[in-house]
C-alpha cells in the first residue's frame, strides 16, 4: 500500500513536470511565431543617424555556450544578472561597417556599462574608431564617469563629455590576489605543493599570506610595461603628455585641492574631458547635430546590437569553391577532456584543429589564443594537433590575444609563427602540482579513513595523508615536466633548454618584451596573423572560416526558435543594467574575486596533477 502511494505521488510529480515543460514550449513557439510575423520591431536606420556604441558586456574572443532555452527564459524574465558577452570581432565589424555606411554620421561612445577589459582588446576597438574618424565622421564620448578601460576608448573621441557630478578613475595597473594560507590552516586542510621555477607564483595563494619578493619583482616589470603603453596611447590622442597621469597620492591630492574636491572640475582642469554636460544636454547636442527621431524625443540613432543584427547575417554559409584560412579560438582555462564553446578542453579544442586539418579547402590555420593555461596534459593534446597540421602541409600561425601564457604558450609554441599584440601577457613557462587532503579537517568532526590494500600505492585519497615517498614521486614528475616544457620551447624556438630556462622559471612577460627574448616572432593583431597565414600558404583569393563545434539538430532548432534577442523583443522586456552605488559595486567585486578564486579549483583536473597555469594573467585593468 505504501509503495503504491509513493508510486502515485511520483507519477503525479512527473506528470506535472512534463505539463509545465510542454506548456512553456508551446508558449514560446507561439511568441516566436507572433514575433516573426510582426513588423513593429523592424530596425530602420535614418540618414544621418548616430551609431550608439553601448557596449554593456565583457569583450571576448569566443562566447561561452549557453543552453538556448535557458538563455531565452533568462532574457525574457530578466533573470540573468550577468551581462551578455560581446564578441570583439563583432564590435570591430560594426564600427568598420558604419565607417562605410552613408547613413551613419556620428559614433556615440556610450561606455557606461562596459566592464574592464585588457589593453589589447581595447586597442583593436580604438584602431577601428580611428578609421571611422579618418572617413570624416565625428566621434563623441559621453558618460556619468569613466573607468580606466572606458577612458582608453573614450580618449579617441573628438569630444569627451562627462556628467558634472561624474569622475574619471585612472589608477594604473596593480594586482592584489587573495591569499588563503591561514584560512587553510584554520580549517586544517593539508595543502601539497610541487613546483619548479623561481617566479612560479601560481600556488602562492595557498601557501602564503602575501606575495613573495620574487613574484613582486617579476610583476613590477610587466605591469610597468603595460602601464607605459597605456599612458603613451592615451597621451598621443589627448592634449597632454605622460606627466599628466597621477602616480602618487600627493600629486592627486594637490590637484583635487585645486578643484576644491570637485571630481568633475578636476577632470576638466586636467583635460581628461572636454566638457561637463548632463544627459539632457548631450541629447540636445546630438539632436542639433543630426536631427530628431520622428517622435521628436531624442536624436536619430541605432544601437550597437541593433546595427549588428543588420550587418551580420544570422547564418554564415561557406563558399564551397574558395580556399580557406581557418581560425580556431582557444579561450579560457585549459582543462582535460571535452568542453563547450568558450572554454578549452584538451579533446574538444584538438577536435577543432583536426576538423581544420581534414577539410581540404582549409589551407592554413590561425590558432587564436586567449588563455593563461591549465592542464599540462590537455595542452600537449592540443599541441599534438598543431604538429599534425604542420605535417599535413598546412601552416599554423599562433595569434595571441590578451593572454597566452603557461599552457597557452605551450600550445602556441609548435606554430610556424607566433604573433602577439604589444600588450599581450605571455611567457610564464613553468609547471606546478597541487592538491589538498582533508584528513585533519574530517577528524575534527569525527570522520576517519582506514583499511587495508594489496600495495602501498593503493588507497591514495583526499581523505588520507599523502605518503612522503609519493610526494617525492610527484615532485620528480613536476621537475621532469618542467624539463619537458623547456625542451618543447627550445626545439620550437631554436634555442637551448638552458637559454629557455634563463627566461622561463614561471616568469611573466608582455609581448613587447617577449619579442626581444625570442619567445614570439611578430607584433600584430588577429588580422595580421590571418594575413601571415595566407602568405605562408601562398593564398591570394581566400575566405576566413572560424571552426566551431557542431551543434546537434535539436540544438540548432532550439537556437533558431529560442534566440534570446528574439524572445526578449517579442515579450517587450527591456534589458536594463542600472548603475549601482560604489559601495555596493566594491562589495560585489570582493565577493566575485573570492568566488573566482574558489571556482578555479574545479579546473584542476589534469590526470597527472601537473599544471602549466598563470594566475597573474588575470589582470585586465
Amino acid at each position: 500500500m505504501i509503495a503504491k502511494i509513493f508510486k502515485g505521488i511520483w507519477a503525479g510529480i512527473n506528470f506535472s513536470r512534463r505539463l509545465i515543460i510542454n506548456f512553456l514550449f508551446v508558449l514560446l513557439v507561439i511568441v516566436f511565431i507572433a514575433g516573426i510575423s510582426s513588423d513593429e520591431d523592424k530596425i530602420i536606420v535614418d540618414e544621418g543617424s548616430v551609431l550608439r556604441l553601448n557596449l554593456n558586456g565583457p569583450l571576448v574572443e569566443e562566447k561561452l555556450y549557453i543552453d538556448p532555452i535557458e538563455a531565452a527564459l533568462n532574457d525574457a524574465t530578466s533573470g540573468n544578472d550577468e551581462p551578455s558577452e560581446i564578441l570583439l570581432d563583432d564590435v570591430i565589424e560594426v564600427i568598420n561597417e558604419a565607417t562605410k555606411d552613408s547613413r551613419i554620421s556620428v559614433l556615440l561612445l556610450d561606455l557606461q556599462e562596459m566592464p574592464k577589459a585588457h589593453l589589447n582588446k581595447l586597442k583593436q576597438i580604438t584602431n577601428a574608431i580611428e578609421g571611422f574618424k579618418q572617413a570624416g565622421k565625428k566621434v563623441i564620448a559621453t558618460g556619468y564617469y569613466y573607468t580606466q578601460a572606458q577612458y582608453y576608448i573614450a580618449a579617441h573621441a573628438d569630444e569627451i563629455a562627462m556628467h558634472p557630478y561624474g569622475s574619471v578613475a585612472i589608477e594604473g595597473y596593480g594586482m592584489y590576489p587573495l591569499y588563503f594560507k591561514d584560512a587553510l590552516e584554520k580549517l586544517e586542510v593539508t595543502q601539497h605543493i610541487f613546483r619548479v621555477g623561481t617566479f612560479k607564483s601560481a600556488v602562492e595563494p595557498f601557501i602564503r599570506n602575501d606575495m613573495s619578493d620574487a613574484a613582486k619583482e617579476a610583476n613590477r616589470v610587466w605591469l610597468g610595461a603595460l602601464w607605459s603603453e597605456y599612458k603613451q596611447d592615451v597621451s598621443s590622442v589627448r592634449p597632454f603628455d605622460e606627466s599628466n597621469f597621477d602616480e602618487t597620492m600627493d600629486a592627486y591630492l594637490e590637484k583635487m585641492q585645486a578643484a576644491n574636491g570637485d571630481a568633475g572640475k578636476y577632470a576638466l582642469d586636467n583635460q581628461w574631458v572636454d566638457s561637463l554636460k548632463t544627459t539632457q544636454q548631450v541629447r540636445q547636442q546630438l539632436i542639433d547635430l543630426v536631427g530628431a527621431q520622428e517622435d521628436g524625443k531624442t536624436f536619430k540613432q541605432v544601437s550597437f546590437r541593433e546595427y549588428l543584427s543588420l550587418v551580420k547575417p544570422p547564418v554564415v554559409f561557406d563558399n564551397p569553391i574558395t580556399e580557406k584560412v581557418a581560425v580556431v579560438v582557444a579561450r579560457g582555462t585549459i582543462v582535460d577532456g571535452e568542453r563547450r564553446a568558450g572554454e578549452i578542453g584538451g579533446d574538444s579544442t584538438a577536435a577543432l584543429l583536426r576538423k581544420a586539418r581534414l577539410d581540404d579547402k582549409v589551407k592554413a590555420v590561425v590558432l587564436r589564443i586567449d588563455s593563461g593555461g591549465g592542464s599540462m596534459f590537455a595542452s600537449e593534446v592540443i599541441r599534438a594537433e598543431v604538429l599534425a597540421l604542420k605535417a599535413a602541409g598546412k601552416p599554423v600561425i599562433a595569434s595571441m590575444s590578451s593572454v597566452a601564457a603557461s599552457g597557452g604558450y605551450w600550445i602556441a609554441s609548435a606554430a610556424n609563427q607566433i604573433w602577439a599584440a604589444p600588450s599581450t601577457i605571455t611567457g610564464s613557462i613553468g609547471v606546478f602540482g597541487t592538491f589538498m587532503t582533508f584528513e585533519n579537517t574530517l577528524s575534527k568532526i569525527g570522520v576517519y579513513s582506514d583499511g587495508v590494500a594489496t600495495t602501498e600505492m593503493a588507497g591514495f585519497s583526499v581523505t588520507r595523508p599523502l605518503n612522503e615517498k609519493m610526494a617525492q614521486v610527484i615532485q620528480m614528475s613536476v621537475e621532469e615536466a618542467y624539463g619537458r616544457f623547456l625542451d618543447v620551447v627550445a626545439q620550437a624556438r631554436g634555442m637551448t633548454p638552458e637559454q629557455v630556462d634563463a627566461i622561463a622559471q614561471g616568469r611573466v612577460w608582455i609581448a613587447s618584451q617577449a619579442l626581444e627574448l625570442g619567445l614570439i616572432d611578430k607584433l600584430g593583431d588577429k588580422q595580421d596573423a590571418i594575413d601571415a597565414a595566407a602568405a605562408l600558404a601562398k593564398l591570394t583569393n581566400y575566405d576566413v572560416k572560424t571552426i566551431t563545434q557542431d551543434l546537434s539538430p535539436q540544438e540548432k532548432m532550439l537556437q533558431d526558435i529560442f534566440g534570446s534577442a528574439s524572445v526578449q523583443s517579442m515579450l517587450g522586456v527591456q534589458s536594463t543594467t542600472p548603475s549601482v552605488l560604489a559601495t555596493q559595486a566594491n562589495l560585489q567585486s570582493v565577493v566575485k574575486q573570492l568566488s573566482s578564486e574558489l571556482e578555479n579549483l574545479k579546473d584542476y583536473n589534469d590526470p597527472q596533477g601537473v599544471y602549466a597555469r598563470c594566475l597573474e594573467c588575470n589582470v585586465a585593468q
